[in-house]
């Protein structure tokens, strides 16, 4: 079958998701009801109440636990991986919808109950709804429309549903671990979106944590110690001056600009009265598609190593030293040629439901998604959400998200779904 010829099955699959769209909502509020804040990142509570729920809707979901010390080390309570496997025909491509379901805290300034699902003006407000708990639902019901409205005996390949729980600390624990256990090997696959567009390309994430050493002194006495806390600043200046730098390295990728860097916690000290023996800050260093991040990462720790001795210089006291851990490195996604037939139906029906043209572009946001492209397995990035990340409060106070986009999203989920199980196996 082509996509002409699928015509018929667009409007069955679009009449079974407006019929059923209350129950999906009521599914989508149920996932968002059971908070999955990372850190702590206790998330198996809300697997199983993911597995208990799609259990009703007849499919079986296995859990995949990485070891409980694996998840320790990487600063996690628990984590339960689910996959749900449908088989259409005989032969043809598996296709992963991959969506996770942790997300960072709350954090303040919330109007409405973070885990409360409370809908206003058409709008579902929570923490998880715009990225990414709202795809547990769009990939959940798009599957259930084409098993419901298909003939599947004209359709060959398998469908999976993978939920994870770690892509906030890098998806070691998610897709990582199913993809290096052979536990699953799509051969294409469409992760959770959070804007119109269809994504194939993202930025890389390098993240540090650094601890700036001196010698903790009374106020009184200052002299007497060093002050890392004046140390750290050197080195912040150091650091931030290279975001000037990184304006003059521009990403030849639509919709990705320039790296940067950003700074996003500090602590340090002991007491007001106490000149501060140490500080520890960790950075974020966002890398284009474009840049090595083994030279990244070795450039930042020059550029450190270089405001230490500076601040070091011409003193009578032992100075400064720094510790650096790095916390996370991700790569940025880069598209894969084989990701076409995705991209082409994602954007037709794209078009055709949301009434307007869908772009394929880049992200400055990195996802778990890499870990699929890394392994030549040609993947998308594409589900409900505004027309920008900004628009949804993503990560921010009232997340929320437009219950008709979740809609919409679902339809042309389903749709490229026939698409994909209807093409000839090439």
């Amino acid at each position: 079958m082509t996509m002409a010829s699928n015509g018929p099955l667009y409007d069955q699959l679009d009449q079974w998701i407006d019929q059923h769209f209350n129950e999906q909502v009521d599914f989508f509020k149920a996932l968002v009801a059971v908070p999955t804040d990372t850190p702590p990142g206790d998330n198996t509570p809300h697997a199983l109440r993911t597995a208990e729920l799609l259990k009703s809707f007849g499919y079986t979901a296995e859990h995949h636990a990485p070891p409980a010390e694996l998840v320790e080390a990487n600063g996690m309570t628990s984590v339960t991986n689910l996959i749900v496997r449908r088989a259409f025909g005989a032969g043809g491509k598996t296709i992963a919808l991959n969506a996770h379901g942790d997300v960072v805290p709350p954090g303040e300034g919330w109007t409405h109950d973070p885990y409360g699902g409370e809908i206003v003006d058409g709008k579902m407000y929570g923490r998880a709804t715009a990225v990414s708990k709202c795809d547990f639902s769009t990939f959940t019901f798009a599957l259930r429309a084409l098993e419901a409205a298909a003939n599947t005996a004209q359709m060959k390949g398998q469908v999976e549903l993978h939920f994870t729980y770690d892509e906030e600390f890098g998806g070691l624990l998610g897709p990582n671990y199913l993809l290096a256990n052979n536990l699953t090997k799509p051969d294409l696959m469409i992760a959770a979106g959070f804007s119109y567009q269809v994504i194939t390309a993202h930025n890389g994430c390098l993240q540090m944590e650094v601890t700036v050493h001196g010698n903790m002194a009374h106020a009184a006495i200052p002299d007497s110690g060093v002050d890392a806390l004046q140390g750290a600043h050197a080195i912040l200046a150091a650091l931030y001056a290279q975001n000037t730098l990184y304006k003059q390295v521009v990403s030849q990728v639509e919709g990705i600009t320039h790296p940067y860097l950003n700074v996003g916690m500090i602590t340090g000290g002991t007491n007001t009265n106490v000149v501060p023996g140490k500080v520890t800050f960790k950075l974020d260093r966002r890398m284009i598609p474009e840049e090595n991040s083994a030279e990244v990462e070795a450039n930042l720790r020059q550029v450190m190593a270089d405001a230490v001795a500076a601040f070091n210089q011409g003193r009578n006291d032992a100075g400064i030293s720094i510790s650096i851990k790095r916390m996370l490195m991700c790569e940025a996604m880069k598209p894969l040629p084989g990701n076409k037939p995705l991209v082409d139906a994602l954007q037709q029906h794209g078009e055709a439901v949301f009434g307007e043209p869908i772009p394929a572009l880049g992200t400055p946001l990195y996802t778990d998604v890499r870990l699929y492209v890394e392994r030549g397995i040609p993947g998308v990035i594409y589900g409900a959400g505004p027309r920008t990340v900004l628009e949804s409060h993503a990560k921010r106070a009232d997340e929320r998200i437009d219950l008709e986009d979740l809609r919409r999203a679902t339809k042309v989920i389903a749709r490229t779904l026939a698409d994909l199980l209807s093409a000839p196996t090439l």
